[in-house]
């Protein structure tokens, strides 16, 4: 049996990861941290405002905001205990910081961009179809409530397509509106949509010499989360390396 606490326990994926943690049969919800909703009752656990109540945990699933995870991650690396981390916003740098800040394992701590099984395919499809084309770009679409741009997924596709292949245009566009071409990340540029309606949803567009390819991958529910996480709790402790990102290596796709 692993014992798992979550970390932003009282927001919308806190919530469902409380609640499918605690119906699987071979994990214990036993800890639930969230400093906003202390008192509340999540999954039949009540949520404490102190992380310290994660020290009787095996592992600790962080759905939190950017201003607080690393904060956060270094608490958990004191308790001990392995993390795997759904929060946002971690570019190449962020990466940088916490493996150089975790340092050595055990605990591990297992950092994913995305959950869902089919977004992960659909990086590693992207990654494969680089090389076929002159350029690419990423176009990410979120709900208006989340908390920061571009989303991490597409920050790690762009990463992943620098890496892949080199861009090349002809021509380089010029901004007549600052932002028009979206964010530049590794070279790729990123367009981020928020609007009312959407849940998380990400296109890569790849253009080659007259024809284009589009990779697309939408989630339309939270749910389509969960089993991702369920295999990352499972399987962090078993993991190679201290700091690892993404769930390619647990789904056979590294």
């Amino acid at each position: 049996m692993i014992t798992v606490a979550v970390s932003g326990a009282g927001g919308r994926m806190g919530r469902l990861v409380s609640e499918a943690v605690g119906a699987a049969p071979d994990l214990d919800l036993v800890a639930c941290y969230d400093p906003g909703c202390e008192g509340e009752t999540v999954a039949g656990v009540g949520v404490d405002a102190s992380p310290d109540v994660a020290a009787a945990a095996d592992v600790v699933v962080e759905f939190t905001r950017p201003d607080v995870v690393m904060a956060n991650l270094g608490h958990w690396r004191r308790l001990g205990i392995h993390a795997v981390v759904g929060t946002s916003g971690f570019d190449e740098g962020a990466i940088g910081d916490v493996t150089a800040a975790w340092g050595a394992g055990p605990p591990n701590c297992l950092i994913v961009p995305n959950f869902s099984v089919g977004a992960v395919v659909m990086m590693r499809l992207s990654e494969l179809a680089a090389p076929h084309f002159g350029a690419a770009e990423v176009i990410e679409l979120h709900h208006d409530r989340k908390a920061d741009a571009p989303s991490g997924t597409a920050m790690a596709t762009a990463a992943r397509l620098s890496t892949a292949a080199a861009q090349h245009r002809e021509v380089e566009s010029t901004e007549s509106v600052p932002g028009a071409r979206g964010a530049s990340v590794s070279g790729v540029p990123i367009h981020s949509v928020r609007l009312p309606g959407l849940v998380a949803h990400q296109e890569v567009v790849f253009g080659g010499t007259g024809e284009t390819l589009t990779i697309r991958h939408d989630t339309t529910d939270r749910s389509a989360f969960i089993p991702g996480v369920l295999v990352a709790v499972r399987n962090v402790a078993a993991l190679p390396d201290p700091v690892t990102v993404g769930l390619e290596p647990l789904l056979g796709l590294d």
